[in-house]
């Protein structure tokens, strides 16, 4: 029989035993063909034709197959003009019965290393052979071996030697095409991830974490950075700039002598730090130290740390140990550590190592055959198909229980089916019970049911989870898409009622509970806060620029919800007016640490706001019925938002707390509730050490513009 291997002839496994077939428009004059399959030459079965449909050039016949197809195997199908072709792998991977036929449940994929063997295993399903490439640590090849097909399409083979420093790849043939490609399970992979490298990762450590367990998310206080942005400015202080390892160096000052630095975050008050993304990505050559700069959102290999971070990006294990490094420093010093995960997308889906692997499995597709782009990076990981599921539980499991880390940040989550992120939230839950869960919850376009989406209006399916609340963000602010849209601390009026159901998340917006609600202001996306407002507020003082911001990041401290900061923002970080800075040089992104030494007074401010937050569980109630129970609104000035905490002896030492939000932009002298003597706890005079009160018994006060005060009593 010879075949004919032609774009005008294609034949499609879109079902176990349902097969689609392409023919020219012109072929055949309306006679409907008698179609046969064959296997190494063998006629195997007559296809029956269901129906026939006319689309543009070609014609389309759905036929059903006399037996279920199994995968693995070369077939081809001839007509009966003795045209023949071969029988492909199409839509059958994205179907229910396939996931039930070919899904894995052991825990053993990738390279399993001991000093006696290695053992490798990769899901590839659709294959019909595969081989593994192996490469010393020299980089020459030692040649190929075949790999062997088992049970629910797991290919295995194991080499008795010692490979530790070894790479590989797996060489995969699908529709009669071989590709290269690295493992999606890789631990470690090679300089900018061309090969994946074999390591021990039973020398990854287990470290002492001093980070006191949390009651509540409430009461985490989260400040976000990027590894690079935070050491590599030149009055950082720290000598491994844009490294892993710059966050393990204690004591380092500005060059006026001003804390930088890991010492600086605990001064600070924080409690978590969230990194972007530190697994393996591209948009960077890590073999050119600071030509590239990259966020790090374009996923190459998720369970490999990124060596762009590195001191040596050439020795797998060495960017392994130094992120341990990182990690470890951070728990001793009594901070937290999030990771920003990227489970949404890949880089380019045709170059990466799922795709390669087993073609349009593991992302999403419309009703027409055509990938989903809610990510708007061209690809959306198909998060709800089971060995997807699988891949993204395990990956989360691995950081978990190898790396102790406190908590996952999910980008876009509202492209991740809600049922992943249970499965996710349980696994999470089993080993570290206060981790931190939080993510994206925005509703993007994607080719799964609204109501399977984990977004923020699905929240009640997800109580266990945070979302980055965008309605706070865009009522304190201004809309992120509307520059010139001014917010409530450049003078927008807010009634009273929608004021208090704004930070207390009580209102008819967001289904959000206070432990769900992520209140921010700034973070990495977007403009900085300071932009925004040189942007939507045109000319005006620094001074005044300086005091609605200040104002903003007040309310972000002491709203009900859980509190994040974006590195900077307590300095008023510029980044001269990029929105989207991803990709822009070190002078846009660095943290500028020169402003932390000129806003000293500011960061005194707001670490008092801090401390008080910490100090009384009246800031961090768990639930709406808490804040139904014991807050409420007091009418004081027209100039201002007051919030009353009444009978709140039980979370604290204050029985009642008075917080005021002064939005007016001149000074405004109040008489205090029921003219009762209170104490003042913060206002510019703080010094930020020992006892918070500054002023005692007192009736009126007058509050400066645009500041936030908070007032006690015992």
């Amino acid at each position: 029989m010879n075949i004919v291997y032609s774009d005008r002839f294609s034949a499609f496994l879109d079902g176990l035993n349902r097969i689609t077939i392409l023919i020219p428009l012109n072929y055949r004059d309306n006679v409907t063909p008698i179609f046969t399959i064959y296997f190494e030459g063998q006629r195997i079965g007559v296809l029956k034709v269901e129906e026939v449909i006319k689309i543009e050039h070609y014609i389309k016949y759905i036929c059903k197959a006399p037996f279920e197809i199994p995968l693995g195997e070369e077939y081809q199908i001839e007509d009966d003009k003795g045209i023949a072709f071969g029988l492909r792998t199409g839509a059958v991977i994205r179907t229910p019965e396939f996931d039930d036929h070919y899904y894995y449940d052991g825990e053993d994929l990738g390279a399993v290393y001991t000093k006696e063997k290695t053992v490798f295993k990769v899901w590839a399903p659709t294959a019909t052979n595969v081989k593994l490439k192996l490469i010393n640590d020299f980089g020459a090849e030692k040649g190929t071996v075949a790999m062997q097909r088992g049970e629910r399409g797991v290919w295995s083979l194991t080499v008795h030697n010692d490979l530790k420093g070894y790479y590989y790849s797996f060489l995969v043939r699908v529709n009669y095409i071989w590709r290269e490609a690295t493992d999606p399970y890789s631990r470690a992979v090679s300089v900018n991830g061309q090969y994946s490298a074999i390591v021990d990762t039973e020398k990854i450590e287990k470290h002492p974490n001093k980070v006191i367990p949390l009651e509540s998310p409430v009461d985490a206080v989260i400040y976000e950075t990027n590894i690079r942005d935070f050491s590599h400015h030149h009055n950082s202080g720290m000598n491994a700039k844009g490294k892993y390892l710059a966050f393990t160096e204690e004591n380092t000052k500005t060059n006026k002598g001003y804390s930088t630095g890991i010492s600086y975050l605990k001064e600070l008050g924080v409690t978590h730090i969230e990194l972007l993304p530190v697994n393996d990505f591209s948009g960077v050559d890590e073999t050119i130290i600071g030509k590239e700069y990259n966020w790090g959102y374009n996923p190459r290999h998720f369970n490999a740390p990124v060596g762009v971070y590195s001191t040596n990006p050439h020795v797998p294990f060495n960017r392994i140990e130094e992120l341990k490094e990182l990690i470890k420093s951070l728990h001793k010093n009594g901070l937290g550590v999030i990771l920003d995960v990227v489970y949404n997308h890949v880089f380019q889906k045709e170059l990466s190592n799922f795709e390669k692997i087993v073609p349009g499995y593991y992302f999403r597709y419309d009703l027409n055959g055509m990938p989903a782009n809610g990510s708007g990076c061209g690809n959306d990981i198909a998060s709800e198909r089971l060995m997807v599921r699988k891949f993204i539980v395990s990956s989360v499991r691995y950081w978990l229980e190898y790396f102790q880390v406190d908590g996952f940040r999910f980008d876009l989550m509202g492209l991740i089916d809600i049922e992943t992120m249970k499965e996710i939230e349980r696994t999470v839950r089993e080993i570290k019970p206060d981790a931190i869960l939080l993510g994206e919850g925005w509703d993007l376009p994607t080719a799964i049911p609204a109501n399977q989406k984990s977004t923020i209006e699905n929240a009640p399916k997800l109580n266990g989870i945070g979302f980055f609340n965008d309605r706070f963000r865009d009522k304190i602010k201004g809309s992120n898409f509307d520059l010139k849209d001014i917010g409530y601390i450049s003078g927008k009026k807010v009634e009273s009622k929608d004021f208090y159901q704004l930070i207390t998340n009580t209102g008819t917006g967001y289904p959000l509970r206070p432990t769900q609600s992520v209140n921010f202001v700034e973070c990495h996306d977007n403009h900085t806060l300071w932009d925004r407002l040189q942007l939507a507020n045109g000319i005006e003082s620094n001074e005044i620029r300086q005091r609605r911001h200040r104002f903003a990041t007040s309310i972000v401290l002491l709203s009900q919800g859980i509190p994040f900061l974006h590195s900077g923002q307590e300095f008023f970080r510029t980044k001269h007016g990029i929105e989207n800075s991803y990709c822009s040089p070190d002078w846009i992104n660095e943290l500028n640490w020169d402003l932390r030494e000129q806003h000293d007074d500011t960061i005194t401010y707001l670490k008092c706001l801090i401390q008080i937050r910490k100090s009384h569980g009246a800031f961090r109630f768990r639930t709406r019925e808490e804040i139904e129970r014991h807050l409420k609104i007091v009418d004081i000035s027209a100039n201002c938002h007051a919030l009353l905490y009444e009978n709140v002896e039980n979370y604290g030492v204050w029985k009642n707390i008075l917080v005021i939000f002064h939005h007016a932009e001149t000074e405004t002298t109040i008489s205090l509730p029921d003219n009762d003597k209170w104490d003042v706890l913060c206002d510019s005079c703080y010094s930020g050490q020992g006892n918070p009160i500054i002023r005692e018994s007192i009736t009126e006060y007058t509050l400066e513009p645009l500041r936030t005060y908070v007032f006690v009593q015992e």
